[in-house]
């Protein structure tokens, strides 16, 4: 009890702290929605060819996990902020959880990323997307697990750096070959077969296959099932890393 308390109170203070300037919910939702209108339309042609109903069905889910990885690893930026104010050592000087530390900014993370999950999945709808309800949810589930993932580790990266001038490059460095090699845009199908096989080392990449294979409603897919694990797998990682970076003294 006294760890969710702990971990209550710095959520408590995190989310005030977003609601007192919420703009940043809404720029980390116009990308995904920009692609959907700009990107999604492009793939029309291609969806009957990989078994979609329409490009919504295999668009939507791919944007959603991007959602989660770009959104969550931008989390780090305003710890740096609060380090630099020494905000993270007054915290540290109290009796409260290191884990917990982390924790309650967490909960403030996911709750914004579930926030932008569901306009995205909603406006998926409205545009034509044919998704199961309950595989839809599971989507969202496995998202925010990679959300959080990302979410802890931005945070460890942000104690270990302490500066947006080496941080955002060793983003930009990480975030360019996510994107194009875990086939968020497009199927790695298309590509050729050296690039299916080194997209077969990124654990995003069935990440995404498996919440594609989620809105689906085939939830006995193996795709599934290794999209669920991996996004377990990564967020068990990067709890332990994010944790024993806030019990570090010099942190």
């Amino acid at each position: 009890m006294t760890f969710l308390r702990e971990s209550f109170i710095v959520f408590r203070r995190q989310l005030r702290m977003n609601l007192r300037n919420p703009t940043w919910v809404v720029i980390g939702l116009m990308q995904p929605v920009l692609y959907l209108f700009l990107f999604g339309p492009l793939l029309e042609p291609l969806a009957a060819q990989f078994g979609y109903a329409n490009s919504w069905t295999f668009f939507v889910p791919g944007m959603l996990v991007q959602l989660g990885l770009f959104g969550a690893f931008f989390a780090g930026f305003g710890l740096i902020a609060e380090w630099r104010d020494g905000v993270v050592e007054a915290e540290r000087v109290t009796p409260a959880s290191r884990t917990a530390l982390l924790m309650g900014r967490l909960w403030r993370d996911l709750i914004q990323l579930f926030a932008q999950a569901l306009a995205l999945v909603g406006l998926g709808y409205v545009l034509g997307m044919d998704a199961s309800a309950g595989g839809a949810a599971l989507g969202v589930l496995i998202t925010l697990l990679m959300g959080g993932a990302c979410a802890a580790a931005s945070n460890a990266l942000a104690l270990t750096t302490k500066s947006e001038d080496v941080m955002a490059p060793v983003i930009n460095a990480v975030m360019m070959p996510v994107l194009l090699l875990s086939g968020i845009l497009l199927p790695m199908t298309l590509g050729k077969d050296w690039l299916q096989k080194v997209s077969d080392f990124m654990p995003t990449r069935w990440v995404v296959d498996g919440v594609r294979t989620s809105f689906l409603g085939e939830f006995g897919n193996s795709a599934f099932l290794w999209g669920a694990v991996w996004s377990l797998a990564l967020f068990t990682l990067a709890m332990w890393w994010g944790t024993r970076t806030f019990r570090k003294e010099n942190a």
